[in-house]
């Protein structure tokens, strides 16, 4: 039997109306302390939005309990920088200067060769670290990602989820990450929450590869109590 301590998020019956449209519905999941729980959905299924509740970004009813002590880290599906004249260092001095070398190493990047760099010349993987060790710099224990590698080579892709798997194991975060690809469902997560405005899955990850699973996941809604 787990015990309350156990998780570190509770959500239950949490509800989302904008406009009177139906953004979320009756949606109650748990999260267990020091794991990967993956969203996933059709394109419009409110996992974004989902992020927003989570964050306190958005109107909601239900109850959203984070355990005690939790500080969140986020990084976004995109974030455009080409307009942004300011290097690495400039923008994680933003939030922290103590550790900057060490953030940014622990992304597998080289701070001697990126500190000086603007934003608007990284390519899409050295930014998408970036935006990682902005999220980790100041030490949270839950990190929220939005498709982090949106836009990135498959290669870099690939690169980025094993660094965030050992982050995690090194650190004992608790990750929550919205994603389309199954296969860095199965390979980097734990849990699974399918959404389609309501719950349509919540299990082990490796369900994923269930072709019956597949067309519940991204076809038509089958709610869960």
């Amino acid at each position: 039997m787990q015990s309350h301590d156990d998780y570190i998020l509770r959500v239950s019956n949490l509800n989302v109306k904008l406009q009177a449209q139906t953004i979320l519905d009756n949606l109650s999941f748990e999260v267990k302390r020091g794991t990967t729980l993956a969203i996933v959905g059709p394109n419009g299924a409110g996992k974004t939005m989902l992020f927003r509740t989570l964050l306190n970004l958005a109107p909601y009813s239900g109850k959203i309990e984070w355990a005690g002590r939790v500080k969140i880290g986020y990084v976004p599906q995109r974030l455009s920088v080409s307009d942004i004249p300011i290097s690495v260092k400039e923008f994680l001095s933003f939030k922290s200067t103590s550790n900057i070398g060490d953030c940014l190493s622990s992304v597998g990047l080289d701070s001697d060769e990126m500190l000086n760099k603007s934003l608007g010349v990284l390519s899409g993987g050295q930014l998408q670290r970036v935006l990682i060790a902005w999220a980790i710099i100041d030490n949270p224990n839950v990190l929220l990602f939005d498709e982090p590698t949106t836009g990135v080579d498959l290669d870099s892709e690939e690169a980025i989820y094993k660094m965030l798997s050992e982050l995690k194991e090194k650190s004992e975060i608790t990750i929550l990450l919205i994603s389309h690809d199954i296969h860095i469902v199965r390979d980097y997560s734990d849990y699974m929450l399918s959404i389609n405005k309501c719950k349509t899955f919540f299990g082990e990850s490796k369900a994923i590869m269930d072709p019956d699973l597949q067309r519940i996941i991204y076809g038509e809604a089958v709610c869960m109590a």
